[in-house]
C-alpha cells in the first residue's frame, strides 16, 4: 500500500501544472532553436545590435534593456542568428512556464495547465516575437511576473479561512511579494514603456474591487518605489534629451505611419494574432475573472479582468498596434483554462470539447506556422501563401512586399552592403577618406554597421531614431554615399548628385528598392545642417 501511495505521489509530481508547464517550455525552446536561423537578420535586430554598441539609459524609440540584451548576446554567444535570438527563445519558454504557475494559483489542475500552455505555445504572435531579438519577447514575461506576484500578494494577504481563500495557506504577510512585484514592474519599464499602461490598468482594476485594500499596505507602496527607482535612470535620460520619446510618439501620430483601424477591427485582430481557435479560452478567462460562475477564486482576481478591459479600451483609444495588447493574454489563457476544466468536470454533455478544443488549436497552429516561423524555404513559403490565400495584415502603411513584413525585412541587407562596398571602392582614394555612408533609416544604417567591416566600410551615419543622437561622426559632407533617397531629394542638399548601382532584392520590402546615390559636397557643411535633418518617426 505504501509503495502504491509513493507511485501515485510521484505520478502527481510529474503531471502537476508546473511539470506540464516545464514540458511545454522545453518544447517551445526546441522549436525556436531549430527555426530561428533560417532566413536573415531582421531590420530592427540590426538596429538593436547597433544600439548595443552605444549603451545608454535611454533611446528615442525604445527603452534601454533591448540594447543591453543585444550586447550581452554578442559578448556571450557571438553574432550568429542563433546567438542574438537565444534570449528571446528563453523568454518564450519562460512565458509558458509562468502560464502554468498562474494556472496553479487560479486553482487549476492538469487539464487546465495543458490547455493554457497549449494556447500560449500555438498563438501566432508569440511564435513570431519569440523568434526575433526585440523588447517584445521580454514584455509578456515582465507583465506576467508582475501579475504572478500581485496574485501571490493578494492570496498571501488574505486571512486564513476568509471567503474564497479556503484552499490557500496564507501567512498574512504579503510584503515580499509586493517588493518582487515592484522589481519586475521596474525591469518591465526598462524593457518597454508600455509597462506604464499595464500599471495604470492594474491600479484601476484594484481600485474598482475589494482588493483596493492593498493601498493601505506599505509594502505595496515600497514595491512602487522600487519600480520607480529602477525606472529613474530612463526618466533622467528623457529629461536630459528633451523627452525624446514623447517627441517621437507625437511625430508618429501626426505622420499617419501606422495603419489606423476601427475598434471592431482591432478586436478582430486580437482574435487573429492569438488564433481564432483560442478565442473560447481567453474569453472564458474574462468570464472567470468577472463572473466567477463556478470558482470563487475568480472573485478575488476580478481586478485582472478589469485590467484587461481597461487595457483594451486604452489601446483602442490610442490607436495602438494590435500586438501591444499581446502580453496580457497568457493571464487570460490561464484563467480561461481553469474555467473550462471546471465546466468539463460538471457538465458531461460537452466533455467531447475537452478533446476537440486542443485538436482545433493545434490544427490552426499548423496552418499558421509557416507565416510566423521560417519552417519553409522562402520559395516554398510563397507557394504556400498563394495556395492558402492568407496574407497577414500590415501594421504600418509603408510596408509593401511579396512577403509578410516579418519575413521581408529579413532579406537583402547583406546584398545591399555588398553593393555599397562596390560604390565605395569605385571612389578615388582621396574621396574614400572623406566619404560617409548616409542611410535613410536605421535598418540600412544597422546593416552597414554590422556587415560593413568585412568590406572595409566606415560606420554609417543617419538622422533616423538613435542614429541622429550618435551624430555625423566627424564627416563634413564632402562625399556622401546616400541610401534610400530619391535623386530629386538629394539634389536639394547636394551640389553634385550621381546615381550608381541599384539595390533591388526580390524578397525585400518595397522601400528597400532604390538606387545608391553619390553626393559630392553638401550645399552647407553637414555639421551645420545636422539638427535640421532629424527624422524621428
Amino acid at each position: 500500500m505504501s509503495e502504491s501511495r509513493n507511485d501515485f505521489s510521484v505520478k502527481n509530481v510529474w503531471l502537476a501544472p508546473r511539470a506540464i508547464g516545464a514540458y511545454f517550455a522545453v518544447f517551445k525552446l526546441f522549436l525556436h532553436f531549430v527555426f530561428n536561423s533560417d532566413y536573415g537578420y531582421f531590420r530592427d535586430e540590426l538596429y538593436f545590435l547597433a544600439c548595443g554598441d552605444h549603451l545608454a539609459w535611454g533611446y528615442p524609440d525604445h527603452a534601454p534593456m533591448v540594447a543591453l540584451m543585444a550586447r550581452a548576446s554578442r559578448v556571450l554567444f557571438g553574432d550568429s542568428l542563433f546567438a542574438i535570438r537565444f534570449f528571446p527563445a528563453v523568454a518564450g519558454a519562460l512565458k509558458i512556464f509562468l502560464t502554468a504557475l498562474l494556472v496553479k494559483e487560479f486553482g487549476g489542475k492538469r487539464f487546465a495547465a495543458f490547455l493554457a500552455c497549449l494556447c500560449v505555445l500555438c498563438a501566432p504572435i508569440y511564435l513570431a516575437i519569440d523568434n526575433l531579438l526585440s523588447m517584445n519577447s521580454l514584455e509578456p514575461v515582465f507583465w506576467m511576473l508582475s501579475v504572478y506576484f500581485a496574485v501571490l500578494a493578494i492570496k498571501d494577504g488574505s486571512p486564513r479561512g476568509s471567503k474564497g481563500a479556503e484552499n490557500d495557506s496564507p501567512t498574512g504577510d504579503s510584503s515580499k511579494y509586493w517588493l518582487l512585484f515592484g522589481l519586475f514592474a521596474g525591469l518591465g519599464l526598462m524593457n518597454k514603456h508600455s509597462m506604464l499602461f499595464f500599471g495604470f490598468a492594474l491600479v484601476v482594476g484594484l481600485l474598482l474591487t475589494k482588493e483596493r485594500k492593498v493601498f493601505t499596505n506599505k509594502y505595496f507602496w515600497l514595491g512602487g518605489a522600487i519600480a520607480f527607482l529602477i525606472f529613474l535612470p530612463n526618466i533622467i535620460w528623457q529629461i536630459n534629451n528633451d523627452f525624446a520619446t514623447l517627441e517621437l510618439l507625437q511625430n508618429v501620430q501626426k505622420s499617419g505611419k501606422n495603419v489606423a483601424v476601427s475598434p471592431p477591427v482591432f478586436v478582430w485582430l486580437q482574435m487573429f494574432m492569438m488564433s481564432p481557435t483560442t478565442v473560447p479560452v481567453w474569453l472564458a478567462g474574462i468570464w472567470y475573472f468577472l463572473y466567477f460562475l463556478f470558482d470563487k477564486n475568480g472573485r478575488r482576481f476580478r481586478f485582472l479582468g478589469i485590467t484587461y478591459l481597461v487595457l483594451l479600451a486604452l489601446m483602442i483609444y490610442l490607436k495602438a498596434k494590435d500586438y501591444y495588447l499581446a502580453p496580457i493574454y497568457p493571464v487570460l489563457f490561464a484563467a480561461g483554462a481553469v474555467w473550462w476544466e471546471q465546466i468539463f468536470e460538471r457538465v458531461r454533455a460537452i466533455r467531447f470539447l475537452k478533446y476537440a478544443l486542443p485538436v482545433l488549436i493545434i490544427g490552426f497552429a499548423m496552418v499558421a506556422l509557416p507565416f510566423v516561423l521560417p519552417v519553409l524555404p522562402v520559395e516554398s513559403f510563397l507557394h504556400y501563401q498563394e495556395m492558402t490565400g492568407i496574407k497577414p495584415p500590415k501594421s504600418e502603411v509603408a510596408h509593401e512586399g511579396i512577403l509578410p513584413q516579418v519575413y521581408g525585412d529579413q532579406f537583402g541587407w547583406q546584398e545591399m552592403v555588398a553593393k555599397v562596398a562596390e560604390v565605395y571602392t569605385s571612389l578615388s582614394p582621396d574621396e574614400r577618406e572623406k566619404a560617409a555612408i548616409y542611410a535613410g533609416n536605421y535598418g540600412e544604417a544597422g546593416a552597414i554597421d554590422f556587415f560593413g567591416a568585412q568590406y572595409g566600410l566606415p560606420k554609417a551615419i543617419s538622422v533616423h531614431q538613435s542614429y541622429f543622437l550618435w551624430g555625423h561622426r566627424g564627416f563634413s559632407g564632402e562625399v556622401l554615399i546616400i541610401l534610400g533617397a530619391k535623386k530629386e531629394d538629394a539634389e536639394k542638399n547636394c551640389e553634385s548628385v550621381e546615381e550608381k548601382t541599384e539595390v533591388n532584392h526580390p524578397y525585400s520590402m518595397a522601400e528597400e528598392k532604390y538606387k545608391i546615390i553619390v553626393c559630392r559636397k553638401t550645399k552647407k557643411p553637414l555639421p551645420e545642417i545636422w539638427q535640421s535633418l532629424k527624422h524621428w518617426n
